[in-house]
């Protein structure tokens, strides 16, 4: 049996995939709305240390909150799950957390006997059906303990120890800054189709370039689907969130003398976007709804 802790779109989607395994779950969040849309073969429970004492050593933990102090609240807080734990238990942060601040969880856990795994996992919210991509990084032997679990949540071949703690939530930062740069280049490649000087249908040709297209790929599909129901995104903001993620790896890229002019324009103009609208904005929001839920703030009725 597995904790899960977290039960947004990722979280729910991860319980989900453990129990069509035949994993038996039991599964805690803040809000009861989000625990009650779980099958019913997962067990809820009311608190974060009720994860633990519902668990048999040694435990198993996966947590899915969001970066930052949710995550230092549900590991150390005063009703965090850590001092619930025993040693030899394994906590598994599958959320994007920075890879400095899980460098230090683990090494504070380690002083208890106590495992971590960072682990980047990227699906979006299609990940449930069609299975995660996850970079692992931790101990070998608490890997080990934990590929079970994390073979089930991927998709075929979507699974990799990347290295030791730091490593999974390190590449994650990697595949989410790359992820900045393609977004950004369809966006903008859009924008200038519908500057053309020619009546070019930006649906069609979207359509168009997931068949055989050197581009091609699910992201462009997003954009096809996204743009035949709405060709101007009248009802769609271009105001495009995130970019914890893109910083942290900008500022990693700085101190390893790496370039990453691309992408740290791509950052840059996620701060834009929250300027007055821009189409490349809009197409953008547009994809980040699509692939991973991410919430997009509609246009005024007008469509201006």
């Amino acid at each position: 049996m597995v904790g899960v802790i977290g039960l947004g779109r990722m979280g729910r989607g991860v319980v989900n995939r453990l129990v069509a395994a035949g994993f038996g779950v039991v599964a805690y969040d803040r809000d009861p709305a989000a625990a009650a849309q779980l099958p019913p073969e997962a067990k809820t429970v009311t608190g974060v240390r009720e994860v633990a004492d519902a668990l048999s050593g040694p435990r198993i933990v996966f947590m899915l909150v969001p970066a930052g102090e949710p995550v230092e609240q549900t590991l150390f807080g005063d009703e965090g799950i850590v001092s619930a734990l025993e040693p030899g238990d394994i906590v598994v942060d599958a959320g994007n957390s920075y890879f400095r601040d899980s460098l230090r969880r683990a090494a504070a856990l380690k002083e208890k006997s106590i495992h971590f795994i960072d682990c980047g996992t990227s699906g979006g919210i299609g990940g449930e059906a069609e299975g995660y991509c996850l970079m692992v990084g931790g101990d070998a032997e608490a890997v080990e303990r934990v590929r079970p679990m994390f073979e089930a949540l991927a998709a075929p071949g979507g699974y990799l120890h990347v290295g030791q703690v730091g490593s999974g939530h390190y590449t994650k930062m990697v595949h989410n800054a790359i992820e900045y740069g393609i977004l950004q280049a369809i966006g903008e490649g859009f924008e200038l189709l519908r500057a053309a000087p020619y009546a070019i249908n930006v649906a069609d040709v979207a359509q168009l370039w997931t068949k055989g297209s050197v581009i091609r790929g699910w992201l462009m599909e997003l954009a096809a689907d996204a743009l035949s129901e709405d060709p101007e995104l009248k009802t769609i903001k271009g105001e495009i969130g995130g970019g914890s993620t893109g910083r942290w790896a900008i500022d990693e890229a700085w101190d390893a003398g790496v370039p990453l002019s691309v992408i740290a324009l791509s950052y840059s103009l996620r701060h834009r976007s929250r300027q007055p609208d821009s189409y490349a904005g809009k197409v953008v929001a547009a994809l980040r709804n699509r692939f991973g839920g991410h919430e997009m703030v509609e246009a005024e009725a007008d469509g201006a």
